[in-house]
C-alpha cells in the first residue's frame, strides 16, 4: 500500500459568479482557503476566474496564476475541461443545446464549435504543463447517447461505429497529452458516451488502450445507476486519477425509478446531495482507493437540489478531511511478530 489521498480540495465551477468574492481568482482561492480547502479545481471555460487562451500564449500568466494560488494558501489539483470535452463528440439532436457551450461564432455551426473544443484541449494540455500538474479533468462528448434505451431497435453497427468514431476524435488528443506528460481523466457520467464500466471498456478499446485516457472517479452517477460504485474501483483503480467527492441518494417507489420521470431535480428519484446528506458510502469509498494507493486529490463537487453552495462548501472541507486517511507503515499485529528463523519454518510445516 503506497501514498495518502490529498484533500480536502475543491472544484470552482460550481461557486464563480459575478459576486466578489466569486468573480476572481484571487477572491474565490481566498474563500475556499479560508473555509479549509488545500487544493482547487480551476475550470478552463470561466474566464471570470482564469483564461485558457492567455495562459497558452503566456507563460508569466501561468506564473501569475500559481502565484495567486499560493498567495491564497491552496494549490491547483487539476484543470477541468469538461465544457471543451462535451463538444469533442456531440450528437446532432443536441446542437442547439452545447451551442451555449461554445463562443457564438460557433452557435449553428458544429464543425467550428468541435474545431474549437479540439483547439481548447489541445491548449489545455501545454497550459497543465506550465502549471507544474499531470492531470486534467473533462468528459467525453456523445454520439450514441439519445440511442441509450434500445427501442426502437438499433440498427447493428450503430454502436460500434459511435465509439470508433470517439476513437478517431480522441486519440490525437490523448497523444498530444501524453507529449506534454499529462493524463485526461475522463468523468464517467450518463449525457456522456462513457458511462459506466462497460462503456468505458469500449471507449478504452476504441482509443488502443490510451496511456492517457484515465478515469475521474464521481461515485454519485454510479448510485444514480445502482452500480456498485465499491467494485468500480476494484476493476478500474489503476486507470483512475481523479476524484470528485460528490454525494447523492437515489429513492424509487411506485411512480419512478432510475429514469425519474422527466421531474425537476428536487423531485427525482434519484438526486444529487450535499456531502453527508446522501447515500454514498464515503469511508468505503475512502478506504478502498487507499488500499490500492491513490495518491491523488479528494475534489468537493458540489451539486444539491436542496442546501444552498455556501453551506455545502462550508461543510464540505470538514467531511473531506475526517475521511482522509493516514497510511500506516507498519502491521497492527507486528507486537506479536519474531525473528525469522528458517529450520524453525521447516519443522512447523513437517518438512
Amino acid at each position: 500500500m503506497e501514498g495518502q489521498i490529498k484533500g480536502p480540495a475543491i472544484f470552482l465551477a460550481q461557486f464563480s459568479s459575478d459576486g466578489a468574492p466569486f468573480d476572481s481568482l484571487a477572491g474565490i482561492t481566498s474563500w475556499a482557503s479560508e473555509l479549509g480547502y488545500k487544493g482547487v479545481q480551476i475550470p478552463t471555460f470561466d474566464k471570470r476566474i482564469f483564461d485558457l487562451d492567455k495562459a497558452a500564449e503566456s507563460a508569466s500568466y501561468c506564473d501569475e496564476v500559481k502565484g495567486i494560488c499560493t498567495d491564497s494558501g491552496v494549490q491547483i489539483t487539476e484543470l477541468s475541461t469538461h465544457l471543451q470535452g462535451q463538444l469533442v463528440a456531440v450528437n446532432p439532436a443536441y446542437d442547439i443545446a452545447f451551442d451555449a457551450f461554445a463562443p457564438a461564432e460557433c452557435h449553428r455551426n458544429p464543425e467550428k464549435r468541435q474545431a474549437w473544443a479540439v483547439d481548447q484541449m489541445m491548449k489545455a494540455a501545454v497550459v497543465s504543463e506550465r502549471l507544474g500538474l499531470s492531470n486534467t479533468v473533462s468528459f467525453s462528448g456523445s454520439l450514441a447517447f439519445p440511442f441509450l434505451y434500445p427501442w426502437p431497435q438499433r440498427p447493428e453497427g450503430l454502436i460500434e461505429e459511435a465509439f470508433s468514431e470517439l476513437g478517431r476524435r480522441w486519440k490525437p488528443i490523448l497523444d498530444h497529452y501524453a507529449d506534454h506528460g499529462q493524463k485526461i481523466a475522463f468523468e464517467i457520467h450518463p449525457g456522456e458516451d462513457v458511462f459506466d464500466g462497460a462503456t468505458w471498456e469500449m471507449f478504452l478499446d476504441a482509443c488502443d488502450q490510451h496511456e492517457a485516457a484515465r478515469i475521474n472517479y464521481d461515485p454519485s452517477h454510479f448510485l444514480l445507476q445502482q452500480m456498485d460504485y465499491v467494485a468500480f474501483i476494484d476493476l478500474y483503480h489503476d486507470r483512475i486519477s481523479a476524484f470528485h467527492v460528490k454525494d447523492a441518494e437515489f429513492n424509487p417507489d411506485g411512480r419512478q425509478g432510475v429514469y425519474s420521470g422527466y421531474q425537476p431535480w428536487v423531485n427525482r428519484a434519484g438526486r444529487f446531495r450535499s456531502l453527508g446528506d446522501g447515500q454514498v458510502d464515503f469511508e468505503a469509498i475512502f478506504s478502498k482507493l487507499t488500499q490500492y494507493g491513490y495518491d491523488g486529490w479528494a475534489v468537493l463537487e458540489w451539486e444539491c437540489c436542496l442546501k444552498s453552495p455556501t453551506q455545502g462548501a462550508a461543510e464540505g472541507a470538514p467531511f473531506i478531511k475526517r475521511h482522509l486517511i493516514e497510511t500506516t507503515e507498519k502491521a497492527f499485529d507486528d507486537f506479536a511478530g519474531s525473528v525469522r528463523d528458517d529450520g524453525a519454518i521447516r519443522e512447523m510445516l513437517g518438512l
